[in-house]
């Protein structure tokens, strides 16, 4: 029986890149969750047309988004063997998503993180504050816990039984670290896998602005040194 995959979008006026997105998600994917983050253009009605089911989440946070999302699919019956978390701004390769749950399926890992790598990304689809920040946060990572992780990307699978159990929190920008750094410390199996990564359509809502820059760079290098003390 195949794998019954779900796919969390969190979205924020995302109507000019969002219906890409949601096209190129291979067909493998049982149901696309597009989150509308507070969204004051037309993202919910293009996700709806593209073939998404559309959730609202007022309270404005990638976080917020995401546990919109968890909690709708809690709802359901029949719940997902894998959940991947892809942004709606099309700066992945929603097609890549095969690549990214193949050591779920066949190795039994855990969390696979799609990473950036430069040799597969767009000159300037990564900011000075996104590659520095991911630098910083994953060389922490490895000096207090020896994690192996070289990207904070948000392109990432995860079984729905290890998401459940890691309980995640985080409302705002420290939802990828949060995740990384519980599955380290409860030690659950992750691997990186190498995805492509292109310039976004539209602006980002957190490297793109100075003041989401420092909350996001604050948010991830709280949680780092909340759990090193522990």
């Amino acid at each position: 029986m195949p794998p019954n995959i779900n796919v969390i979008i969190p979205a924020f006026n995302e109507e000019e890149s969002i219906a890409h997105v949601i096209k190129d998600i291979p067909d493998i994917v049982s149901e696309v969750i597009v989150v509308s983050n507070n969204s004051t253009d037309h993202t919910e009605k293009v996700a709806k047309r593209a073939g998404a089911t559309v959730l609202q989440e007022k309270q404005k946070g990638y976080g917020y988004a995401c546990l919109k999302g968890m909690e709708y699919i809690a709802s359901k019956d029949h719940k997902p063997d894998i959940v991947v978390f892809l942004d709606g701004d099309y700066s992945d390769y929603p097609e890549e998503l095969t690549h990214v749950i193949a050591p779920i399926l066949d190795n039994d890992i855990d969390l696979v993180i799609g990473s950036r790598v430069k040799e597969q990304r767009e000159l300037g689809s990564m900011t000075f504050p996104q590659i520095f920040g991911n630098w910083l946060a994953t060389s922490l990572m490895k000096l207090f816990f020896n994690a192996k992780f070289t990207d904070l990307g948000p392109f990432r699978a995860i079984k729905y039984s290890t998401l459940l159990a890691l309980e995640m929190t985080d409302k705002t920008y420290g939802w990828t670290i949060e995740m990384q750094l519980k599955v380290i410390r409860r030690k659950y199996t992750y691997i990186e896998v190498p995805v492509s990564y292109k310039r976004r359509i539209g602006v980002s809502k957190v490297s793109g602005t100075i003041k989401g820059a420092i909350f996001a760079g604050v948010k991830i290098l709280s949680w780092i040194f909340k759990y090193s003390l522990r």
